[in-house]
């Protein structure tokens, strides 16, 4: 099996292909000339809308997410966005779909291995308090945690939605609350970095790390908030050397994490340390959404996304100042050139 030559991110319209993706999503729906199949198809760049018309639509039968496939087909454009007309769809052999997993599952920028190390780094220089320091080699080093942590996307579709993500969006988390730390005076900063570090843990059980990012039935059912708060209970309660004072803040802190009752929050934030890791955690979610919907107009001509409906509206690209200082740069030091050229005339 050869290697995929072409990625979601380089498709254009009107294209024809014949690649290899993941099923993601597959529905049987009807329209007026009759059933097709409504499709999701992912590689590592990115996720595409494909359908399968009528009458092609009668030769599957069952199309089950998760599905290595090879589809053959022509990229349109429905609705401003790049859609696949399927016209001949294989499902590839179990034995042959692991060599092609790495070309199909996003994954972070930098990979998760060093992004775990980079926080371990952060917790054994930054804490000051060892029963802190403690708490949290101990969890980063469990075994089950760790492999877990590599895996985990930080949602199913919103933001980090891939391979590191759980990773990537703690780490920027602790970055923020230490940055903003310098800022507030009075924080107690050992317990936003341990509580930035664990807020999200839950979510290693919440989501499935495999190739297609689903809720488990522990996550459908109990949420990473109650997940996280089991996984560190034992953590916490062979820790002597911590109050229980400290304990029930940093319980708190996860618990109050998403801010209001409306987004799941069991409680809302009623410490200065609690509030600042809720907007830390939701400044980097959005920061993440925006970043992944603008990378969608690289190389495009326009400057407006389409609607980023976690965010409840279009995004914009605007010039930026960098590129303009660099413009009157070169604009100012072509003049000089000029100016030294005409120098000699004057004499």
């Amino acid at each position: 099996m050869s290697s995929k030559q072409v990625y979601i991110n380089q498709l254009k319209e009107g294209q024809n292909l014949e690649e290899i993706f993941v099923l993601l999503e597959a529905r049987l729906a009807q329209s007026r000339n009759g059933p097709f199949w409504d499709l999701k198809l992912q590689d590592r760049t990115g996720q595409i809308d494909a359908k399968i018309w009528h009458p092609q639509s009668a030769e599957y039968v069952d199309l089950a997410p998760g599905l290595v496939v090879q589809a053959a087909g022509q990229v349109r454009s429905f609705r401003d966005r790049p859609q696949l007309n399927v016209t001949r769809l294989r499902a590839l052999p179990a034995e042959e779909e692991q060599a092609v997993w790495p070309e199909l599952i996003p994954s972070s920028k930098v990979p998760p291995e060093r992004l775990l190390e980079e926080l371990e780094t952060i917790c054994r220089c930054e804490l000051s308090l060892p029963a802190w320091k403690k708490l949290c080699r101990k969890i980063l080093k469990d075994e089950e945690i760790r492999s877990r942590l590599l895996a985990a996307p930080a949602a199913k579709s919103v933001h980090h939605a891939y391979r590191g993500g759980l990773l990537e969006h703690t780490l920027k988390v602790v970055r923020v609350c230490l940055s903003l730390s310098e800022l507030y005076e009075g924080l107690d900063r050992d317990i936003l970095i341990v509580a930035a570090v664990v807020h999200d843990l839950g979510k290693a059980w919440e989501l499935e790390g495999g190739i297609v990012r689903d809720y488990t039935d522990q996550g459908q059912l109990l949420g990473h908030i109650v997940i996280g708060l089991e996984t560190l209970e034992p953590f916490l309660s062979g820790l002597k050397e911590l109050p229980r004072d400290l304990i029930l803040h940093l319980k708190h802190m996860v618990v109050s994490h998403h801010g209001e009752y409306l987004f799941g929050s069991p409680k809302r934030p009623m410490t200065r340390e609690a509030l600042l890791l809720h907007y830390a955690d939701n400044l980097d979610a959005k920061m993440n959404t925006a970043d992944k919907a603008l990378e969608d107009l690289e190389g495009a001509s326009g400057q407006w996304t389409s609607v980023v409906y976690a965010l409840e509206r279009r995004l914009y690209r605007p010039g930026t100042s960098s590129g303009q200082a660099a413009a009157s740069e070169s604009e100012a030091q072509g003049q000089e050139k000029v100016q030294q050229c005409l120098l000699p005339l004057k004499e």
